[in-house]
């Protein structure tokens, strides 16, 4: 998964975090956090779908907002956030613990890499048919 990619999931599930009353700082997220959230998520079927589907959805979120489509954009943010609450409370919080660390960081790079392997449950298999 892309850098990108999480930032703006990460985006997208805090949306309705902020709209609440501000939070005391969150407790700093960590790589072993990452590996806990990719266990629970690649562990349960239904979590996987859903992780899925929301990783398709961001990519139509970014074409969206490239093409400066508001109304598509709002509609896929709205998708979005009903569907992460069904990944788990330690997604969310790994989301928004991403939010204090700096995307340059080792840490950030490190539960960057460790998420990819979600991306590895996404991809969708090549027929035989195809090259």
């Amino acid at each position: 998964m892309n850098l990108k990619l999480i930032v703006a999931i990460s985006v997208i599930a805090a949306m309705p975090v902020c709209a609440q009353a501000q939070k005391s700082s969150a407790a700093k997220v960590t790589k072993a956090d990452a590996e806990n959230v990719v266990k629970i998520i690649s562990g349960d079927k239904a979590k996987t779908r859903t992780y899925c589907n929301i990783v398709d959805l961001s990519n139509q979120f970014e074409e969206a907002e490239q093409k400066n489509d508001t109304k598509k954009t709002d509609e896929l943010s709205q998708q979005i956030d009903e569907l992460v609450p069904e990944l788990g409370s330690e997604y969310t919080a790994l989301n928004e613990g991403l939010e204090d660390i700096d995307p340059n960081s080792k840490d950030s790079t490190d539960i960057v890499s460790t998420l990819a392997a979600l991306d590895k449950l996404c991809a969708k298999p090549k027929s035989p048919s195809q090259p």
